[in-house]
């Protein structure tokens, strides 16, 4: 073996000691990315590029929660306990109020700029992600809720896309009645006693134009067109339009009955439009079209968006270097990403016409009239109990243990002692 020179040696304690001084340096950031729906695969991809462009750091990446509920389950016990464990974390577009009062992120704006940073983005993250005027969080991903149609039908009756709910149950009972399928449903849409149904309450609320909240999150209920909205939804039961078991419909139902060719309208989330377009089952294929939800009479069209933020912990060691990889994971280029590796929803309104973007998932440049009427849930540090009044007492209107105006009265009475 040859010997080594006394100046080769020297060259390589050098090195050796020039490396554990960057490895000394290296700031390790540990980031919650949610469960397998939130696409980890795709995350842990753009930590990477992270790495990559900034050596001093390492991310090291955490799963886990198959659904919003359990995530916040688990993110609610580390947080209680001030553990400084976690630097960023993925929330529900319904959370960032609720983290905010509770002290468990630090507000972006030292950091970021502030909310005029949300400019590029759908305008209902300055809703979401803006909380007592200081940023919260920033954009992850989208998701919201879609007016699904069979397009084949609608071209076969020489029917056009219906703008308000009436036009709807006209067009339904047109082709129901044409196709003399009794197993087909004019529309299906969620009434069961779960997340989706506080979109079904808010949809033909919002669509009359009324908020349900200030910025500072108090209530601003107007009970008329609640009740308005709920009775919308009974007439179209009481046509046939809409299952006489509506209160019994989540989410995965509507997908598999409009799956299986038995719905001519059907309202979901993002997610849907590869199982009709993918699955082995569907028979749909190619036959499926994407509009923005009808409105109320004399109304706008509003959809109801989902999605995720990144927020940095309040009990981070790290925040400064947390905040720069926030600020690069939101931005418009890693959105891109997402769209196009993952047909997850931009969060910027551009990237759903980007070439690039449409060429790989062409329903997108549809979705954008969609997503950018979508309005957040209601604003709150309790959103938890305020879900919870809203959808089990939709539900119950649409079972019809209840009236529109006693349930619109219930959830009144006791949302204002949640949100005052």
């Amino acid at each position: 073996m040859q010997k080594r020179t006394a100046l080769q040696i020297l060259a390589a304690l050098a090195f050796t000691s020039a490396s554990h001084i960057a490895l000394a340096q290296q700031t390790t950031v540990r980031i919650f990315s949610g469960g397998q729906n939130q696409r980890p695969d795709l995350m842990r991809k753009l930590f990477d590029e992270y790495q990559k462009q900034n050596p001093s750091v390492k991310i090291d990446m955490e799963t886990g929660g198959a659904t919003s509920e359990l995530q916040r389950q688990y993110l609610s016990t580390v947080l209680n306990a001030k553990d400084a464990t976690i630097d960023v974390y993925m929330i529900d577009i319904v959370n960032p109020a609720q983290y905010m009062s509770a002290g468990w992120l630090e507000p972006l704006d030292a950091y970021l700029g502030g909310p005029a940073v949300l400019a590029p983005y759908l305008p209902v993250y300055s809703t979401a992600n803006v909380v007592n005027g200081k940023l919260a969080a920033m954009p992850a991903f989208a998701d919201a809720m879609f007016m699904y149609y069979r397009k084949d039908l609608l071209e076969k009756y020489a029917l056009k896309e219906p703008k308000t709910w009436d036009e709807l149950a006209a067009a339904s009972k047109t082709i129901m009645a044409g196709e003399k399928n009794p197993n087909l449903q004019g529309l299906s849409f969620q009434g069961a006693p779960i997340e989706g149904a506080v979109c079904t309450f808010m949809l033909p609320y919002w669509s009359q134009g009324k908020a349900f909240n200030d910025a500072a999150g108090k209530m601003t209920l107007d009970k008329a067109a609640a009740i308005k909205g709920m009775d919308m939804w009974l007439n179209l039961v009481d046509q046939g339009v809409a299952k006489k078991n509506i209160a019994e419909v989540k989410t995965p139902d509507t997908v598999n009955e409009f799956k299986a060719g038995q719905v001519v309208f059907g309202i979901n989330w993002g997610f849907a439009w590869d199982r009709f377009k993918d699955d082995a089952d569907s028979n749909v294929k190619g036959k499926v079209g994407v509009m923005p939800l009808p409105a109320m009479a004399g109304g706008k069209s509003a959809t109801c968006v989902g999605g995720w933020q990144w927020a940095v912990s309040a009990f981070s060691k790290n925040k400064a270097v947390a905040a720069k990889i926030v600020q690069f994971i939101s931005s418009p280029t890693s959105s891109k990403f997402l769209a196009k590796e993952g047909s997850l929803l931009p969060t910027v309104q551009s990237v759903y016409t980007d070439p690039d973007v449409v060429k790989e998932v062409p329903w997108f440049k549809d979705a954008a009239a969609v997503v950018v009427a979508g309005q957040s849930r209601p604003i709150s540090a309790r959103y938890g109990e305020v879900s919870d009044v809203i959808r089990t007492t939709t539900s119950a209107v649409l079972a019809r243990t209840k009236t529109a105006a006693e349930g619109v009265g219930e959830i009144e009475g006791r949302l204002n002692r949640i949100m005052r």
